[in-house]
């Protein structure tokens, strides 16, 4: 029995063997006859055998694809962090480049014994203000406290849960809740305007202030000076309850600045040959080229400035608000260029340069509330008051070389009472609801409430800023001095300061109406603006 299926099962195995060798003879002949067809097409035909393959491999991927359901993408409510955040971001490297415009501006302005000095400080104080708004100056500003002053968020320190906004919001700096973007947006956005308010006092203090006095101030008037000052109308303090408006910081950046530069160049005195003979004698900048184009870089910078402000990606408020701080600008260097004309007989390109500057300062507080007829207004009235400005700081021998206090203080305050008369009150823009602007201002049927208010907030912030510039001033005064020697401001504080010159191998000034070549050449006579044959 054993053998017999022993037997079975090798004839078993044997037709196995044999059907594999036929179904395995037969597969080689339906792939040779395969290959004999592929071979026997064109080059081309065979070129798309591997893309038909491909073709029908996606068709396959896709088919799958299908079956699976499709991930959640972010929500409507993430987007719009996204995309408020990403205008906050755009608006905050607007306003950091305003640095270079400064830079540009005030050099151009300045002698070129000076340029080294005036960069340096342009450059190195938005580091300081940096540093000093993180540690202080954003929980003063900004922290929860009281009506006065912030008591907390120091080195933005503390709860916070931003991007939530109103009552969702749990946190140390409710009065920034409004805005729904993360805390380092709202920190990065407002230390860029911190930086603009030290950088004000720089061209108004030129060519004569110890770099180690300006590097201290800068420290303090960041960190303590401004931001009291801010806390107390963006901080949700005792203006703001008020009903104190100021939409992109006419008074909060532009006029603190101003104010700490009057005090500034009050207690610096002139700079030599400035005043002779009861005479104000012109002092010219060095290039105006580069001063133009560091106004057109702050025109530019200003369209992160103000819309910026917004602090969300509204089409509406953005868009008005860039087309009124435009017109303003446009409008101030226009009424400033025929002013000068009229009054002082030459269209003086500085003029027209600080005309421009005057109407975007003078918009910066009212751009959200006002039409943009108001605002050719307004930039007409800036542009005129701000050539007298100069004019009349100069009658009064206060010495600013740019013309900062004129631009920024000056300019700051009348743009921060524009709010009261020309305001349009809530309602009639859909980013200005009741509760999130000024009352109607005096021309458009509010009467004079508002004006007053504005005026109580030009007042307070400017007391607090002139006393408190004073001490620093005076302190420094008292311990380090606070001016350069006769010697230095005589040679430029290029070399004095920082022992380097800007133009080396340049005819430089020997005084401040005089030049001198550094050596002196066999023939040619030294005495005189410029060098002339004997």
């Amino acid at each position: 029995m054993m053998l017999k299926n022993k037997k079975k099962s090798t004839a078993k195995h044997r037709r196995q063997s044999r059907n594999w060798n036929v179904s395995k003879t037969e597969s080689n002949s339906i792939l040779s006859q395969f290959l004999w067809v592929i071979k026997r097409l064109s080059p081309s035909w065979q070129a798309c055998i591997p893309l038909a393959c491909l073709i029908v491999l996606g068709w396959g991927y896709v088919a799958v694809a299908q079956e699976t359901p499709a991930a959640a993408g972010p929500s409507t409510a993430e987007l719009k962090v996204a995309l408020d955040t990403l205008w906050v971001a755009i608006a905050a490297f607007l306003v950091f480049f305003m640095n270079a415009g400064f830079c540009m501006l005030e050099t151009g302005f300045c002698r070129q014994k000076n340029a080294v000095n005036v960069l340096a400080k342009n450059l190195i104080v938005f580091a300081l203000a940096t540093v000093a708004f993180w540690a202080i100056g954003f929980g003063l500003m900004f922290g929860n406290g009281n009506d006065f002053i912030g008591l907390s968020g120091f080195f933005l320190q503390g709860a916070d849960n931003s991007p939530l906004t109103g009552d969702a919001y749990k946190g140390v700096f409710s009065a920034l809740s409004w805005t729904g973007v993360p805390l380092a947006a709202k920190f990065l956005f407002q230390l860029v305007f911190a930086g603009t308010a030290a950088t004000i006092v720089s061209g108004a203090v030129a060519e004569r202030i110890k770099f180690v006095d300006f590097l201290i101030f800068s420290l303090l008037l960041v960190g303590i000076s401004y931001a009291i000052t801010g806390h107390w109308i963006w901080g949700g303090g005792w203006l703001a309850d008020r009903g104190f408006w100021d939409f992109a910081g006419s008074t909060v950046v532009h006029s603190v600045g101003g104010w700490a530069a009057l005090m500034g160049a009050a207690l610096l005195g002139p700079r030599l040959g400035k005043f002779q003979d009861g005479q104000t004698v012109a002092i010219p900048g060095h290039n105006m080229s580069i001063a133009t184009l560091g106004c057109l870089i702050l025109w530019l910078g200003w369209f992160g400035f103000n819309p910026g402000s917004v602090m969300a990606a509204d089409p509406g408020a953005i868009t008005h608000i860039a087309l009124t701080t435009n017109m303003a600008g446009a409008v101030g260097g226009i009424a400033a260029t025929i002013t000068a004309w009229l009054y002082l007989g030459k269209p003086d390109l500085s003029m027209i340069i600080n005309g421009i500057l005057a109407g975007l300062v003078a918009i910066t507080a009212p751009c959200a509330y006002v039409t943009i007829g108001y605002s050719f207004f307004i930039g007409l009235i800036a542009g005129v008051i701000v050539v007298f400005a100069v004019t009349f700081f100069d009658k009064i021998k206060i010495d600013d070389p740019v013309g900062a206090i004129s631009v920024h203080l000056v300019c700051g305050v009348w743009g921060t009472l524009a709010v009261g008369l020309f305001a349009v009150g809530p309602g009639v823009y859909s980013w200005y609801g009741e509760g999130l602007g000024p009352a109607k201002g005096l021309f458009t049927g509010g009467g004079l409430g508002q004006f007053f208010t504005q005026l109580l907030g030009v007042v307070s912030v400017g007391g607090m800023t002139v006393l408190l510039s004073t001490i620093f001033f005076l302190v420094l005064k008292a311990t380090l001095g606070i001016r350069v020697s006769r010697e230095e401001e005589i040679e430029g504080l290029d070399i004095g300061e920082h022992g380097m010159e800007a133009y080396s191998g340049f005819v430089k000034e020997a005084d401040a109406g005089r030049f001198s070549e550094p050596s002196s050449h066999r023939g040619v006579s030294t005495s005189g603006d410029l060098p002339t044959t004997l």
